[in-house]
């Protein structure tokens, strides 16, 4: 295992063999890479996989920015370090991956990606906790909290230690930004996406989620809808074995297969 803080201020890791396949996780807003931890353990015994604290999150934090999709971009092309990669993306790390995959197609072999949002299809309802995240780009604090509040419930968050809330209130800067970026510039579009991709929902996730993994699934050339059963918006981390059984294995199977 290899993990460091880059120039940039972007931390990150790899584990696995040098040999095996490239993943590279990625995670959402108001998150960090050990909300991935689970996934990448599963698999690190077959591949190489790097995980990073997006600009402004965990480890990476605090971060000048901007937090707009081209630094992101920018950031995951360092990661990447010119090696093609199978780009795995939760909630809005999916957009990370697939504007990566539009920009740079070179680096980039298979997408997977889940309840990823598409905030500025004029049908994404504006009820959800990204839409009311960016209402408050006046108080990225409270914002923070209350999306927290939001994903987690009042109970947890309450018993949450001080400094751990106030470290998740300072991430909202990162938060507001990046959400009211996605949801004014559209970061892809279907045509630019040229590689493989597998676009997942939860059956106990919301239904816009799934909405729009099955537009992602409708529109990109070579993309599926993957349905995971019982599964809510953190799969990945609650469901770490069944999330790279449906959402990655399949695709390094169809890599190896040439």
């Amino acid at each position: 295992m290899s993990e460091a803080l880059a120039p940039d201020g972007v931390w990150r890791d790899e584990a696995g063999p040098d040999d095996g396949t490239f993943v590279v996780v990625v995670h959402g807003s108001m998150d960090r890479s050990s909300g991935m931890l689970k996934l990448s353990r599963v698999l690190d015994g077959t591949c190489r996989v790097a995980r990073y604290d997006r600009r402004g999150y965990g480890r990476s934090a605090p971060h000048p920015g901007p937090f707009d999709m081209a630094g992101q971009v920018a950031d995951l092309v360092d990661v990447l370090a010119g090696r093609p990669a199978v780009l795995v993306g939760h909630s809005y790390g999916g957009n990370v991956a697939l504007a990566t995959a539009a920009r740079h197609p070179r680096l980039v072999r298979a997408v997977a990606i889940y309840e990823t949002p598409l905030s500025w299809e004029p049908w994404w309802p504006g009820t959800t906790a990204g839409a009311a995240a960016v209402e408050r780009l006046a108080d990225p604090a409270g914002a923070a909290e209350a999306f927290m509040r939001r994903m987690i419930g009042d109970e947890r968050w309450d018993a949450l230690p001080e400094r751990t809330r106030a470290t998740r209130r300072e991430e909202g800067m990162a938060m507001v930004h990046e959400l009211a970026d996605l949801r004014l510039h559209q970061p892809w579009s279907a045509e630019q996406i040229l590689v493989p991709v597998l676009a997942g929902y939860g059956t106990k996730g919301s239904p816009h989620h799934e909405r729009g993994m099955r537009h992602v699934a409708d529109e990109v050339a070579d993309a599926h809808v993957v349905t995971l059963v019982d599964c809510r918006h953190d799969a990945p981390l609650s469901h770490p074995a069944l999330f790279a059984e449906l959402m990655v294995a399949p695709l390094l199977a169809r890599l190896a297969g040439g």
